[in-house]
């Protein structure tokens, strides 16, 4: 007889067959009996068989976008606690049997876990050790840290706001408000393939001056920004169309 799921996991994807077998292959190998849900934002690749092979409930997003995407799952799940993992991150072993447990301490709203990448960069080893000293005095959290959070505290929260960017560390910066916020290990094995294709340094210079933008004027600085960005990629390439 199959043992009811004691958590939910959430995972939004778009188009990752590549990497999404071997995150599924980490949640089972806990042991701890899960309920999956893949949220696909129009995947046209093997995403969606993938994640019903691997056991997963599959649901359509119309709207790409992984905070709704996120918002959707959520509001599907069928446990009393929620997990948010990205497709291309690893959990360690154990993951969500210590979810259950430091749960189980009321003073305690949520969390997730210190994160590595799949990479030997200096540079994102270095990212990684100031994400977890940020971890440990402020407690906030990113999506790619595989956040955790009573499913009751969640909606209290409103879910995740639906921009697209930064609603992970928005949705941690007012779930601290409800209780403290843990980072548990081992860490959670993140993908670097934004990193190696944008460029390491550039792609970590461009996230930490989106993230001082979104620290110094909140989500809509963000997103003025982002407007204004692709502004001034279409006028360089207009530009260049135009020599």
């Amino acid at each position: 007889m199959k043992s009811a799921a004691l958590i939910s996991v959430v995972i939004p994807a778009l188009n990752e067959a590549d990497t999404l077998r071997t995150t599924i292959d980490s949640i089972h190998a806990g042991g701890v009996p899960a309920e999956l849900i893949l949220v696909d934002g129009g995947s046209t690749d093997d995403t969606v068989a993938i994640g019903e092979s691997g056991g997963a409930r599959v649901i359509s997003s119309r709207r790409p976008q992984r905070s709704h995407q996120m918002n959707l799952g959520a509001r599907a799940a069928r446990t009393a606690t929620l997990l948010f993992l990205h497709a291309d991150t690893l959990l360690p072993p154990a993951a969500l049997r210590f979810i259950k447990d430091v749960l189980r301490d009321d003073s305690i709203a949520g969390g997730a876990f210190a994160r590595r990448y799949n990479s030997p960069s200096k540079i994102l080893r270095a990212t990684c050790a100031l994400a977890h000293l940020r971890n440990c005095t402020i407690g906030w959290h990113l999506g790619d840290q595989a956040m955790f959070v009573r499913r009751s505290t969640f909606f209290q929260l409103g879910g995740f706001r639906e921009v697209d960017s930064f609603e992970d560390l928005d949705f941690s910066r007012r779930l601290g408000r409800f209780g403290r916020l843990v980072t548990l290990s081992p860490a959670v094995i993140s993908s670097a393939r934004r990193f190696t294709e944008a460029g390491t340094a550039r792609r970590t210079w461009r996230d930490l001056v989106l993230t001082a933008r979104y620290l110094m004027g909140g989500l809509d600085a963000v997103q003025r920004g982002a407007v204004a960005e692709a502004a001034d990629m279409y006028e360089v390439r207009e530009s260049v169309r135009h020599l």
